[in-house]
Protein backbone atom coordinates (compact mmCIF):
# COMPACT_ATOMS: atom_id res chain seq x y z
CA UNK A 1 0.00 0.00 0.00
CA UNK A 2 1.28 3.45 -0.95
CA UNK A 3 0.50 6.10 1.68
CA UNK A 4 1.31 9.82 1.83
CA UNK A 5 1.64 11.42 5.28
CA UNK A 6 1.52 15.21 5.45
CA UNK A 7 2.91 16.97 8.51
CA UNK A 8 4.57 20.36 8.54
CA UNK A 9 7.03 19.26 11.22
CA UNK A 10 8.22 15.89 12.47
CA UNK A 11 11.04 16.92 14.83
CA UNK A 12 10.70 15.20 18.26
CA UNK A 13 12.11 18.20 20.14
CA UNK A 14 9.05 20.23 19.12
CA UNK A 15 6.70 18.23 21.34
CA UNK A 16 4.54 15.17 21.89
CA UNK A 17 2.49 15.40 18.68
CA UNK A 18 5.64 15.35 16.54
CA UNK A 19 7.13 12.50 18.57
CA UNK A 20 3.93 10.49 18.19
CA UNK A 21 3.85 11.08 14.43
CA UNK A 22 7.45 9.90 14.07
CA UNK A 23 6.82 6.73 16.11
CA UNK A 24 3.63 6.09 14.16
CA UNK A 25 5.49 6.30 10.85
CA UNK A 26 8.13 3.83 12.08
CA UNK A 27 5.33 1.36 12.78
CA UNK A 28 3.85 1.95 9.32
CA UNK A 29 7.22 1.13 7.78
CA UNK A 30 7.51 -2.02 9.91
CA UNK A 31 4.07 -3.07 8.58
CA UNK A 32 5.36 -2.87 5.01
CA UNK A 33 3.63 0.38 4.01
CA UNK A 34 5.32 2.34 1.22
CA UNK A 35 5.47 5.66 3.04
CA UNK A 36 5.85 9.09 1.43
CA UNK A 37 6.39 11.90 3.95
CA UNK A 38 5.67 15.51 2.96
CA UNK A 39 7.22 17.86 5.52
CA UNK A 40 9.34 20.95 6.13
CA UNK A 41 11.58 18.92 8.45
CA UNK A 42 14.60 16.93 7.34
CA UNK A 43 14.34 13.56 9.14
CA UNK A 44 17.06 10.96 8.88
CA UNK A 45 16.63 8.60 5.90
CA UNK A 46 15.00 5.27 6.66
CA UNK A 47 14.32 2.21 4.48
CA UNK A 48 10.81 2.27 3.08
CA UNK A 49 10.24 5.98 3.69
CA UNK A 50 10.49 8.54 0.91
CA UNK A 51 10.94 12.05 2.30
CA UNK A 52 9.61 14.95 0.23
CA UNK A 53 11.01 18.06 1.93
CA UNK A 54 8.72 20.91 0.95
CA UNK A 55 10.03 24.42 1.46
CA UNK A 56 7.72 26.94 3.04
CA UNK A 57 10.04 29.82 2.16
CA UNK A 58 8.29 33.14 2.77
CA UNK A 59 8.65 36.37 4.76
CA UNK A 60 6.46 35.35 7.72
CA UNK A 61 5.55 32.25 9.75
CA UNK A 62 2.00 32.42 8.47
CA UNK A 63 3.03 32.64 4.85
CA UNK A 64 5.47 29.77 5.33
CA UNK A 65 2.67 27.52 6.62
CA UNK A 66 0.34 28.65 3.82
CA UNK A 67 3.03 28.11 1.19
CA UNK A 68 3.79 24.65 2.56
CA UNK A 69 0.12 23.60 2.44
CA UNK A 70 -0.40 24.91 -1.10
CA UNK A 71 2.75 23.28 -2.44
CA UNK A 72 1.85 19.95 -0.85
CA UNK A 73 -1.65 20.10 -2.39
CA UNK A 74 -0.09 20.51 -5.84
CA UNK A 75 2.39 17.68 -5.27
CA UNK A 76 -0.33 15.30 -4.12
CA UNK A 77 -2.30 15.90 -7.32
CA UNK A 78 0.74 14.97 -9.40
CA UNK A 79 1.09 11.47 -7.96
CA UNK A 80 -1.37 8.71 -7.07
CA UNK A 81 -1.54 7.32 -3.54
CA UNK A 82 -3.81 4.71 -2.01
CA UNK A 83 -4.35 6.98 1.00
CA UNK A 84 -3.35 10.54 1.88
CA UNK A 85 -3.16 11.05 5.63
CA UNK A 86 -2.69 14.62 6.89
CA UNK A 87 -1.59 15.57 10.40
CA UNK A 88 -1.26 19.23 9.40
CA UNK A 89 -4.44 20.87 8.04
CA UNK A 90 -4.42 20.28 4.29
CA UNK A 91 -7.13 20.01 1.63
CA UNK A 92 -7.57 17.15 -0.83
CA UNK A 93 -6.73 14.37 1.66
CA UNK A 94 -8.49 11.16 2.73
CA UNK A 95 -7.77 11.41 6.46
CA UNK A 96 -7.18 14.40 8.70
CA UNK A 97 -5.80 13.56 12.14
CA UNK A 98 -5.44 16.66 14.34
CA UNK A 99 -2.93 15.22 16.83
CA UNK A 100 -2.82 18.58 18.57
CA UNK A 101 -6.61 18.76 18.80
CA UNK A 102 -8.63 21.48 17.10
CA UNK A 103 -7.39 25.04 16.77
CA UNK A 104 -10.67 26.30 18.26
CA UNK A 105 -10.17 24.27 21.45
CA UNK A 106 -6.50 25.26 21.66
CA UNK A 107 -7.52 28.93 21.64
CA UNK A 108 -10.29 28.38 24.20
CA UNK A 109 -8.09 26.49 26.65
CA UNK A 110 -5.26 29.02 26.37
CA UNK A 111 -7.80 31.66 27.38
CA UNK A 112 -8.75 29.51 30.38
CA UNK A 113 -5.25 30.10 31.74
CA UNK A 114 -6.13 33.75 32.30
CA UNK A 115 -8.48 34.73 35.08
CA UNK A 116 -11.20 37.16 34.11
CA UNK A 117 -10.09 40.74 33.79
CA UNK A 118 -7.42 42.66 31.86
CA UNK A 119 -5.19 39.60 31.37
CA UNK A 120 -7.93 37.66 29.61
CA UNK A 121 -8.97 40.67 27.52
CA UNK A 122 -5.37 41.19 26.44
CA UNK A 123 -5.04 37.52 25.49
CA UNK A 124 -8.25 37.67 23.43
CA UNK A 125 -6.87 40.72 21.64
CA UNK A 126 -3.58 38.91 20.92
CA UNK A 127 -5.41 35.83 19.59
CA UNK A 128 -7.57 37.98 17.31
CA UNK A 129 -4.45 39.36 15.66
CA UNK A 130 -2.53 36.05 15.58
CA UNK A 131 -2.49 35.55 11.82
CA UNK A 132 -1.25 31.94 11.94
CA UNK A 133 -4.05 30.84 14.26
CA UNK A 134 -6.60 32.68 12.12
CA UNK A 135 -5.31 30.92 9.00
CA UNK A 136 -5.25 27.48 10.62
CA UNK A 137 -8.73 27.92 12.08
CA UNK A 138 -10.06 29.02 8.67
CA UNK A 139 -8.62 26.02 6.84
CA UNK A 140 -9.79 23.71 9.62
CA UNK A 141 -13.30 25.12 9.28
CA UNK A 142 -13.22 24.43 5.53
CA UNK A 143 -12.07 20.84 6.09
CA UNK A 144 -14.77 20.12 8.67
CA UNK A 145 -17.64 21.90 6.91
CA UNK A 146 -17.10 20.16 3.56
CA UNK A 147 -19.63 17.32 3.34
CA UNK A 148 -17.22 15.52 1.01
CA UNK A 149 -14.26 16.21 3.26
CA UNK A 150 -11.88 13.68 4.81
CA UNK A 151 -12.48 11.20 7.57
CA UNK A 152 -11.30 12.78 10.83
CA UNK A 153 -9.29 10.57 13.17
CA UNK A 154 -9.61 11.62 16.82
CA UNK A 155 -6.97 10.39 19.30
CA UNK A 156 -9.35 10.57 22.29
CA UNK A 157 -12.98 11.08 23.24
CA UNK A 158 -11.98 14.61 24.23
CA UNK A 159 -11.03 15.36 20.60
CA UNK A 160 -14.30 13.78 19.43
CA UNK A 161 -16.17 16.23 21.66
CA UNK A 162 -14.13 19.13 20.24
CA UNK A 163 -15.02 18.17 16.68
CA UNK A 164 -18.73 18.05 17.47
CA UNK A 165 -18.91 21.12 19.70
CA UNK A 166 -16.84 23.55 17.63
CA UNK A 167 -17.59 22.35 14.11
CA UNK A 168 -20.58 19.98 14.23
CA UNK A 169 -18.67 17.18 12.50
CA UNK A 170 -21.13 14.28 12.03
CA UNK A 171 -20.46 10.87 13.60
CA UNK A 172 -20.04 9.16 10.24
CA UNK A 173 -16.98 11.28 9.47
CA UNK A 174 -15.24 10.66 12.81
CA UNK A 175 -13.11 7.64 13.73
CA UNK A 176 -11.78 7.46 17.27
CA UNK A 177 -8.38 5.75 17.32
CA UNK A 178 -6.91 6.29 20.75
CA UNK A 179 -3.36 7.62 20.98
CA UNK A 180 -0.42 5.28 21.47
CA UNK A 181 3.12 5.13 22.80
CA UNK A 182 5.90 2.59 22.50
CA UNK A 183 6.18 0.63 25.75
CA UNK A 184 9.59 0.52 27.46
CA UNK A 185 11.79 -2.48 26.70
CA UNK A 186 13.89 -2.19 29.85
CA UNK A 187 14.40 -5.02 32.31
CA UNK A 188 13.60 -4.95 36.01
CA UNK A 189 17.34 -4.74 36.68
CA UNK A 190 17.74 -1.74 34.34
CA UNK A 191 14.85 0.06 36.00
CA UNK A 192 16.30 -0.53 39.45
CA UNK A 193 19.70 0.70 38.28
CA UNK A 194 18.18 3.85 36.76
CA UNK A 195 16.20 4.51 39.92
CA UNK A 196 19.24 4.26 42.16
CA UNK A 197 21.51 6.31 39.88
CA UNK A 198 19.10 9.20 39.27
CA UNK A 199 18.00 9.44 42.90
CA UNK A 200 21.64 9.53 43.91
CA UNK A 201 22.32 12.24 41.30
CA UNK A 202 19.62 14.51 42.73
CA UNK A 203 20.22 13.64 46.37
CA UNK A 204 16.96 11.73 46.99
CA UNK A 205 16.72 8.82 49.40
CA UNK A 206 14.80 5.69 48.48
CA UNK A 207 12.28 6.50 51.23
CA UNK A 208 11.34 9.89 49.81
CA UNK A 209 8.32 10.19 47.52
CA UNK A 210 9.53 11.60 44.18
CA UNK A 211 6.86 13.35 42.11
CA UNK A 212 7.59 14.00 38.44
CA UNK A 213 6.20 16.76 36.24
CA UNK A 214 7.18 16.57 32.56
CA UNK A 215 6.23 19.40 30.19
CA UNK A 216 7.55 21.82 27.59
CA UNK A 217 4.88 24.53 27.83
CA UNK A 218 5.01 25.13 31.59
CA UNK A 219 2.07 27.54 31.68
CA UNK A 220 -0.37 25.47 29.65
CA UNK A 221 0.60 22.19 31.30
CA UNK A 222 -0.05 23.51 34.81
CA UNK A 223 3.46 23.47 36.24
CA UNK A 224 2.65 26.49 38.39
CA UNK A 225 -0.34 24.65 39.85
CA UNK A 226 1.88 21.74 40.86
CA UNK A 227 4.33 24.17 42.46
CA UNK A 228 1.48 25.74 44.43
CA UNK A 229 0.30 22.28 45.52
CA UNK A 230 3.85 21.43 46.56
CA UNK A 231 3.98 24.62 48.64
CA UNK A 232 0.71 23.59 50.30
CA UNK A 233 2.19 20.21 51.22
CA UNK A 234 5.20 21.94 52.76
CA UNK A 235 2.91 24.20 54.80
CA UNK A 236 1.04 21.11 56.00
CA UNK A 237 4.29 19.72 57.38
CA UNK A 238 4.90 17.06 54.71
CA UNK A 239 8.67 16.51 54.66
CA UNK A 240 9.16 13.36 52.60
CA UNK A 241 8.07 14.63 49.14
CA UNK A 242 10.52 15.78 46.48
CA UNK A 243 9.87 16.77 42.86
CA UNK A 244 11.64 16.89 39.50
CA UNK A 245 10.25 19.19 36.80
CA UNK A 246 11.53 18.12 33.39
CA UNK A 247 11.16 20.17 30.20
CA UNK A 248 12.28 23.17 28.20
CA UNK A 249 10.08 25.72 29.98
CA UNK A 250 12.78 26.21 32.63
CA UNK A 251 13.83 29.85 33.23
CA UNK A 252 14.87 32.17 36.04
CA UNK A 253 11.24 33.29 36.43
CA UNK A 254 10.30 29.77 37.54
CA UNK A 255 13.28 29.54 39.90
CA UNK A 256 12.22 32.81 41.51
CA UNK A 257 8.67 31.52 41.86
CA UNK A 258 9.96 28.37 43.58
CA UNK A 259 11.94 30.52 46.03
CA UNK A 260 8.91 32.74 46.69
CA UNK A 261 6.73 29.69 47.38
CA UNK A 262 9.33 28.24 49.72
CA UNK A 263 9.89 25.04 47.70
CA UNK A 264 13.30 25.68 46.11
CA UNK A 265 14.86 23.08 48.43
CA UNK A 266 12.40 20.30 47.53
CA UNK A 267 11.70 20.98 43.83
CA UNK A 268 14.36 20.73 41.12
CA UNK A 269 14.13 22.00 37.53
CA UNK A 270 15.95 19.48 35.33
CA UNK A 271 15.51 21.32 32.03
CA UNK A 272 15.14 19.47 28.70
CA UNK A 273 16.41 15.91 28.92
CA UNK A 274 16.85 12.92 26.64
CA UNK A 275 16.68 10.69 29.74
CA UNK A 276 12.95 11.03 30.42
CA UNK A 277 12.39 7.26 30.23
CA UNK A 278 15.15 6.75 32.84
CA UNK A 279 13.74 9.54 35.01
CA UNK A 280 10.35 7.78 35.02
CA UNK A 281 12.10 4.87 36.76
CA UNK A 282 13.32 7.20 39.52
CA UNK A 283 9.87 8.62 40.22
CA UNK A 284 6.88 7.38 42.20
CA UNK A 285 4.08 9.57 40.76
CA UNK A 286 3.56 11.77 37.71
CA UNK A 287 1.44 14.91 38.00
CA UNK A 288 0.09 16.57 34.85
CA UNK A 289 -2.36 19.32 35.87
CA UNK A 290 -2.70 20.50 32.28
CA UNK A 291 -5.16 23.08 31.02
CA UNK A 292 -5.15 21.41 27.61
CA UNK A 293 -3.89 18.17 26.09
CA UNK A 294 -5.70 16.24 23.35
CA UNK A 295 -4.08 13.06 24.73
CA UNK A 296 -0.77 13.56 26.50
CA UNK A 297 2.08 11.19 25.76
CA UNK A 298 3.70 11.80 29.14
CA UNK A 299 0.72 10.37 31.02
CA UNK A 300 0.59 7.28 28.80
CA UNK A 301 4.36 6.76 28.97
CA UNK A 302 4.40 7.18 32.74
CA UNK A 303 1.56 4.72 33.24
CA UNK A 304 3.15 1.95 31.18
CA UNK A 305 6.31 2.61 33.22
CA UNK A 306 4.25 1.90 36.34
CA UNK A 307 3.70 5.43 37.61
CA UNK A 308 0.26 6.37 38.96
CA UNK A 309 -0.76 9.65 37.31
CA UNK A 310 -2.77 12.67 38.34
CA UNK A 311 -4.20 14.29 35.20
CA UNK A 312 -7.13 16.59 34.43
CA UNK A 313 -10.36 16.12 32.50
CA UNK A 314 -8.89 18.53 29.94
CA UNK A 315 -6.44 15.77 28.94
CA UNK A 316 -7.68 13.00 26.63
CA UNK A 317 -5.24 10.60 28.30
CA UNK A 318 -7.41 10.72 31.43
CA UNK A 319 -9.69 8.21 29.65
CA UNK A 320 -7.39 5.40 30.81
CA UNK A 321 -7.27 6.64 34.41
CA UNK A 322 -9.65 4.88 36.76
CA UNK A 323 -9.75 7.25 39.77
CA UNK A 324 -8.53 5.59 42.93
CA UNK A 325 -7.35 2.48 41.05
CA UNK A 326 -4.47 3.62 38.80
CA UNK A 327 -4.40 7.37 39.38
CA UNK A 328 -6.63 10.40 39.90
CA UNK A 329 -8.37 13.03 37.75
CA UNK A 330 -8.75 16.73 38.55
CA UNK A 331 -11.90 18.46 37.31
CA UNK A 332 -10.14 21.82 37.56
CA UNK A 333 -6.41 22.25 36.80
CA UNK A 334 -6.39 25.12 39.31
CA UNK A 335 -7.61 22.96 42.21
CA UNK A 336 -4.27 22.83 44.01
CA UNK A 337 -5.92 21.60 47.20
CA UNK A 338 -7.20 18.45 45.48
CA UNK A 339 -3.85 17.96 43.74
CA UNK A 340 -1.99 18.16 47.06
CA UNK A 341 -4.55 15.82 48.64
CA UNK A 342 -4.10 13.13 45.98
CA UNK A 343 -0.30 13.29 46.27
CA UNK A 344 -0.58 13.04 50.05
CA UNK A 345 -2.79 9.94 49.69
CA UNK A 346 -0.11 8.27 47.61
CA UNK A 347 2.43 8.66 50.39
CA UNK A 348 0.94 5.39 51.63
CA UNK A 349 3.27 2.78 50.10
CA UNK A 350 0.63 0.05 49.91
CA UNK A 351 -1.88 2.28 48.12
CA UNK A 352 0.80 3.55 45.77
CA UNK A 353 1.98 0.03 44.95
CA UNK A 354 -1.57 -1.07 44.08
CA UNK A 355 -2.02 1.98 41.80
CA UNK A 356 1.33 1.31 40.16
CA UNK A 357 0.49 -2.30 39.34
CA UNK A 358 -2.85 -1.24 37.86
CA UNK A 359 -1.24 1.55 35.84
CA UNK A 360 1.04 -0.92 34.04
CA UNK A 361 -1.97 -2.93 32.87
CA UNK A 362 -3.00 -0.23 30.37
CA UNK A 363 0.02 -1.08 28.20
CA UNK A 364 -1.90 -2.95 25.47
CA UNK A 365 -4.68 -0.36 25.32
CA UNK A 366 -2.21 2.50 24.79
CA UNK A 367 0.43 0.90 22.57
CA UNK A 368 1.50 2.57 19.34
CA UNK A 369 1.43 -0.86 17.67
CA UNK A 370 -2.31 -1.10 18.43
CA UNK A 371 -2.86 2.49 17.27
CA UNK A 372 -1.09 1.76 13.97
CA UNK A 373 -3.05 -1.45 13.36
CA UNK A 374 -6.33 0.42 13.72
CA UNK A 375 -5.15 3.17 11.35
CA UNK A 376 -4.07 0.59 8.76
CA UNK A 377 -7.53 -1.00 9.01
CA UNK A 378 -8.97 2.42 8.14
CA UNK A 379 -6.53 2.70 5.22
CA UNK A 380 -7.80 -0.65 3.90
CA UNK A 381 -11.42 0.50 4.18
CA UNK A 382 -10.63 3.67 2.22
CA UNK A 383 -8.77 1.75 -0.46
CA UNK A 384 -11.57 -0.83 -0.85
CA UNK A 385 -14.16 1.93 -1.05
CA UNK A 386 -12.17 3.74 -3.74
CA UNK A 387 -11.68 0.54 -5.78
CA UNK A 388 -15.40 -0.22 -5.53
CA UNK A 389 -16.27 3.25 -6.86
CA UNK A 390 -13.87 2.84 -9.78
CA UNK A 391 -15.42 -0.52 -10.75
CA UNK A 392 -18.97 0.91 -10.93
Amino acid sequence: MKVAVVTEWVDPWRGGAETSTLQFMHHLQAAGIELHLFTRSRPSPAPGMFVHTVSGAAMSRVRRSVTFAHRVERLLKAERFDVVHAITPCRGVDIYQPRGGTIAETIERNLALRRRGPARSLKKYAIHFNLKQRYLRAIERKIFSDAQGPIVVAISDYVVRQLKRHYGVPDERIRKIFNGVDPPDTSTEDRARDRAAIRREFGFSDQQLVVLCVAHNFKLKGVRRWMEAMALLVKQGVTDVRSLVVGKGDSQLWHRLAARLGIARVLTFVGPSDRVRQIYHAGDILVHPTYYDPCSRVVLEAMVAGLPCIATRWDGASEVIDPGRNGYILDDPGDVTALAHYVARMRDAGHRRALSEAARKVVDAVSMARHTREVIELYEQIRRHREARRST
